[in-house]
């Protein structure tokens, strides 16, 4: 089994439980070294490449059957777009496990994703959807609302603004938009499931948390796993957007892009949530319990996030 994104957030997540439940676990990375720190504890195995370079995954995928697809991007930065990184990459991922001899894929897409969505973040997960499901390979999609965890880039950039703010917290669009937030570790238990359950080939399984949650919510309840106050502000999305253009201008590692931006005022709840209806799995509520990891936010951090280069 090779692992794409196998060092990012639901990566990580899904090496361990694969592995802990027996599987062989090859884990497709840029730069070994950098990935070591993140997987080093983890009984996988190192396939070094980049899905936006076909002749490495050729490399990669020698010997390998199944393929778990979890390598997206979901903010833009220099080098990396929507269209090569998501859509592009995928179909260069399936065209060599095809050339591999492959046969099965679990592809995680986005909940919400449509090749017709006005936000160009949807749309190149819908177009990569649509590759996906029109392949000769034995595929499944999943397609979570947002995911939490450590290095998440949805709560955990909400933390860091929260800290950054002086006394006030802007809310795009009213923080009306609602979420269904999941756990990253039940993302993983999500794969490992469909990988156990025949009969999800060629099925699409939408996920999400137990319950819907706005923006608003979300906010309040990781004020209170961050044990601090702030007023929250609600704001139309037209009025931030010139100052997140001036950010995306300014700051190596802007907190929030346009294209993000405009998803925090857009619902993106799972009315059909297989997570445990379909896939057997108890998700974890979004509440401080589960938002432990954003205590380990600093003033300091959430300043120098700004600077990082990716």
């Amino acid at each position: 089994m090779l692992i794409t994104g196998a060092a990012g957030l639901v990566g990580q997540a899904t090496c361990a439980e694969l592995a802990k439940r027996g599987w062989k676990v090859h884990a497709l990375v840029r730069d070994p070294e950098k990935s070591a720190s993140r997987l080093a504890h983890l009984h996988v195995e190192f396939r070094v490449g980049d899905i936006r370079d076909p002749v490495s995954l050729d490399r990669a995928l020698v010997g390998v059957g199944t393929v778990v697809h979890l390598a997206a991007i979901a903010i833009e930065r220099k080098g990396e777009s929507y269209t090569s990184t998501n859509t592009d990459a995928t179909r260069n991922v399936i065209d060599a496990a095809i050339r591999a001899g492959a046969t099965r894929l679990v592809h995680m897409s986005q909940n919400g994703a449509s090749s017709t969505s006005p936000y160009v973040f949807l749309r190149s997960k819908g177009i990569a959807q649509d590759i996906v499901t029109s392949s000769s390979l034995e595929w499944t999609v999943i397609r979570p609302s947002v995911i939490f965890g450590p290095a998440d880039e949805f709560v955990n950039v909400l933390a860091r603004l929260a800290l950054l703010s002086p006394m006030v917290f802007p809310l795009p669009g009213g923080g009306t938009a609602r979420f269904q937030p999941i756990a990253v570790g039940d993302v993983a238990k999500a794969v490992a499931a469909i990988l156990e359950k025949k009969s999800a080939v060629r099925q699409s399984y939408a996920i999400g948390g137990p319950e819907p949650l706005s923006l608003r919510d979300m906010s309040h309840r990781i004020l209170a796993a961050m044990q601090i106050k702030r007023i929250l502000v609600p704001l139309p999305v037209s009025l931030l957007r010139p100052v997140v253009a001036v950010l995306q201008r300014l700051l190596p590692n802007p907190p929030v892009t346009s294209s993000l931006l405009d998803l925090l005022a857009v619902d993106n709840t799972v009315p059909e949530n297989a997570i445990e209806s379909e896939l057997g799995i108890t998700p974890l509520r979004f509440d401080s319990e589960s938002l432990g990891y954003l205590k380990r936010i600093t003033r300091m951090e959430a300043l120098g996030s700004l600077f990082r280069r990716h």
